[in-house]
């Protein structure tokens, strides 16, 4: 009886309890639905720009599944903009080929299938050789990850840390004595916002420089660049982190919108190649504020970056914030008017 009687409890709190009914049944179908999407992705086609190239050769490329894309009058300058694979050129005794690399495994497969195409040319006194945009032969799929990682984990302690804050100041009592004082409730949300961002950016800051100098993550920008970017990314996450807070009760609510916002976001920030995506799937990534972090990370990073080149990064993410503060200021409403 005393055994039944507890799982009678238990079972009316769960029913009473939406929020974790809707998470125990409704976000592992969300998480589960879309690594079944980003994982049958359509495989893309390599494509490749070929300048002076034999017609023969061309349609031998065809043939290997490659997308030709006949240029005499190119350039690296142009690789970079049109974001292609490879540009093989032929000149007079020997093929250059230039490899973007924006992507490591997809450079490694351009360059052995294409080996093998050109193998009888080769063979003929035309020497292949190879530079690449981005990195070298050497680069690693982590040195891809790695700076999309350093966003995400400052987004997503900043966000857990600051929601649990900024739950407990409302649970304890705190808000609503503030609320209670002729404080504005735009100066409250400021206040919140400067003295949680401290914290938030000296959490970034020893993030960035572990990352970077102890693990030696792989930076051609400058630091100071990524260090900005990460701020803005930090500033994100804590006006975010402050606005779901309002809308959780206890610590464990507050944990559940960690696979509702936080884990959906993991497959948007580049760890899985967005353009090899259906497009409505691509457009929910491009609502995700750290798909905008890891455009700009990356950039920087990775291919070195300046600011102007990650200045649309960056002001869409100081969207996000900006809207996510106002959102915060109106949900205040509830408590006082004024």
């Amino acid at each position: 009886m005393r055994i039944g009687a507890i799982v009678t409890r238990i079972m009316q709190q769960m029913i009473r309890d939406k929020r974790t009914l809707g998470l125990l049944f409704f976000a592992p179908l969300l998480v589960l639905s879309l690594m079944y999407f980003v994982f049958n992705s359509n495989e893309p086609d390599m494509t490749l720009v070929v300048s002076n190239g034999p017609a023969s050769i061309i349609e031998k490329l065809e043939d290997s599944d490659f997308r030709v894309i006949p240029k005499n009058d190119f350039s690296i300058a142009s690789l970079k903009d049109e974001k292609y694979d490879g540009w093989l050129a032929f000149q007079q005794t020997q093929l250059k080929l230039t490899i973007l690399n924006d992507d490591p495994s997809t450079a490694k497969a351009l360059k052995m299938k294409l080996s093998q195409v050109l193998q009888p040319e080769q063979s003929a006194m035309m020497k292949l050789t190879t530079e690449y945009v981005y990195g070298d032969d050497n680069t690693a799929i982590f040195d891809i990850f790695s700076p999309m990682l350093t966003g995400f984990f400052v987004f997503f302690f900043v966000f857990l840390i600051t929601g649990i804050a900024l739950l407990k100041e409302r649970t304890s009592g705190t808000l609503e004595r503030l609320l209670a004082t002729p404080i504005k409730r735009s100066e409250i949300v400021a206040g919140y916002m400067i003295g949680y961002g401290l914290f938030a950016f000296i959490q970034t800051t020893i993030i960035v420089l572990f990352g970077v100098y102890v693990l030696d993550i792989v930076h051609v920008g400058s630091i100071w660049l990524v260090l900005l970017i990460n701020m803005v990314v930090a500033l994100v996450s804590l006006s975010l982190g402050a606005l779901l807070s309002s809308f959780a009760a206890s610590e464990f609510q507050m944990m559940q919108f960690i696979p509702l916002v936080i884990v959906p976001q993991i497959f948007f920030s580049g760890i899985f190649p967005l353009d090899n995506m259906v497009e409505w799937l691509q457009n929910i990534g491009r609502i995700m504020p750290l798909y905008y972090a890891a455009d700009a990370l990356n950039g920087v990073m990775y291919k070195g970056y300046t600011f102007s080149e990650i200045l649309a990064d960056l002001a869409i993410l100081a969207c996000f914030a900006l809207v996510f503060i106002t959102l915060n200021i109106v949900s205040l409403k509830k408590y006082r008017s004024l």
